[in-house]
């Protein structure tokens, strides 16, 4: 049913309940597939967290070995997001994704070969090349199906996959370490590559069956699904104003670094817990990889439930300031309270936590809300996929510095502590910089007038 903020005023009844089922089948068709390709993307960038605590000893490697072979991931992040992103826009979606999820795929089975740092590098280097332009690619093609007002819930839902990722990845990962070690003659972290890696390729292949560039090639819809779902879009867009089409004049622009370096400050938090979080719980001591991997998976059950609440209730009321600001603000009090407790209070530790996960995390669908309230068109592309990249150096920086930090003091409290921090900083940055948004009436074709968010002057 739709709701008063996001239903067209004089709309009859009948059109309104046509557009609903209309977007609850492109939900059904496209979400459950896109979250599942997240799960498998995230399981093969995170399952490090988990290989380490065997794989460290067996290749006699130090923490700052592993934090700096964590981090390298962003760094083919990085350099190659901005590109995949204008390359999905011109050739589309499915072709983009389809060999995003096979190069990783790939990557991620030729993981259980590595024997050397520079081995480890390259191949998380290259992990990074590959799934550059996917998380982003995935934000750009959703802005094609649904209208802004729907957007954060939506996003949610798909981004709430990297935390159901953390529940399935987690005991899959213990299990497979605990149950494979030495079949074969293989290691237990080495299986776990090659056991995860495997189904991306699959993945990718039925991608390119499965998936619609855009509304107006999905055969699945009927001509008037196609028509009424392009006309709601294009309505929606006309009602947010005049906003910025080139990415030549959106690099020029101060609200863009912003943007980034708001961003920035989460990944920081978000990077940190997904490196770092199966070593704080072993830390506090649990030493069974299928204990740690049970522990992460409630963690990230509610961290999944945190962001679709959070993004549905963000879409409800159109707001996205506070809602990313605040969710920012509980990861970052959460992690200084790990700092604190982690020497002396397991259940303190295990619970702060599970509170940093569900903030971190609630905060991410409801930030791309705000650029999308100033790009389109190819500076939405491009612009996204820049946000995304450069802030995704803080992938890079936080388990590198955790990783340096505990090799060389023994403790994670220091590291922990700079983590909270930048989070910290990310609320205030959106609380002073980004500008409020309030509900207002504009103009829709034919006379009619619809409910949207529009900037202050």
């Amino acid at each position: 049913m739709s709701s008063p903020q996001t239903r067209p005023v004089g709309e009859s009844d009948q059109s309104g309940a046509e557009l609903e089922g209309i977007y609850r089948k492109i939900t059904l068709k496209l979400v459950p597939f896109l979250a599942a390709l997240w799960v498998l993307a995230w399981i093969d960038r995170v399952n490090i967290g988990f290989v380490k605590l065997t794989m460290l000893d067996d290749l006699r490697w130090s923490e700052t070995v592993y934090g700096l072979g964590a981090g390298v991931f962003f760094l083919g992040y990085f350099f190659f997001e901005v590109p995949s992103n204008l390359l999905l826009q011109k050739i589309g979606a499915k072709k983009t994704i389809m060999r995003i999820t096979i190069g990783w795929g790939l990557t991620s089975v030729a993981m259980m070969f590595v024997t050397t740092p520079g081995m480890f590098y390259f191949l998380r280097f290259l992990l990074g090349v590959f799934e550059a332009g996917f998380y982003p690619g995935i934000i750009l093609f959703l802005t094609y199906w649904f209208p802004h007002s729907r957007r954060s819930k939506v996003f949610g839902m798909f981004m709430s996959a990297s935390a159901f990722a953390g529940v399935l990845g987690g005991p899959l990962a213990g299990w497979i370490m605990t149950s494979l070690d030495g079949a074969n003659g293989l290691q237990g972290w080495q299986w776990v590559f090659l056991v995860e890696g495997i189904p991306s390729v699959i993945a990718g292949l039925v991608t390119w069956f499965y998936l619609s560039d855009k509304p107006e090639k999905a055969k699945w819809l009927t001509p008037r699904q196609r028509e009424l779902v392009l006309a709601d879009i294009a309505r929606e867009d006309a009602t947010l104003g005049s906003r910025e089409h080139s990415m030549l004049a959106t690099l020029k622009q101060g609200r863009i670094w912003q943007f980034i370096a708001i961003f920035f400050c989460i990944i920081m938090a978000n990077s940190a817990q997904t490196y770092y979080a199966p070593t704080i719980i072993k830390e506090v001591g649990f030493d069974s990889p299928v204990t740690i991997g049970w522990i992460m998976a409630f963690a990230y059950l509610l961290g999944g439930v945190g962001m679709i609440y959070n993004g549905f209730h963000s879409d409800r009321t159109l707001e996205a300031r506070w809602h990313c600001g605040l969710a920012a603000a509980l990861g970052s009090v959460s992690f200084a309270a790990i700092a604190v407790t982690i020497n002396f209070s397991p259940i303190l530790t295990l619970a702060a936590l599970v509170l940093a996960i569900i903030g971190t995390m609630s905060a991410i669908p409801v930030f791309w809300q705000m650029p999308n309230q100033f790009l389109a068109g190819t500076a939405a592309a491009g612009g996204i996929a820049l946000i995304n990249s450069m802030a995704n150096l803080a992938g890079f920086s936080a388990p590198y510095m955790l990783g340096t930090i505990k090799t060389s003091t023994g403790s994670l409290s220091p590291g922990l502590a700079v983590v909270a921090v930048f989070e910290i900083v990310a609320t205030v940055l959106i609380l002073l910089l980004i500008p409020k948004f309030k509900k207002g009436e504009a103009a829709a074709p034919g006379s009619a007038k619809q409910e949207v968010e529009v900037p202050h002057a």
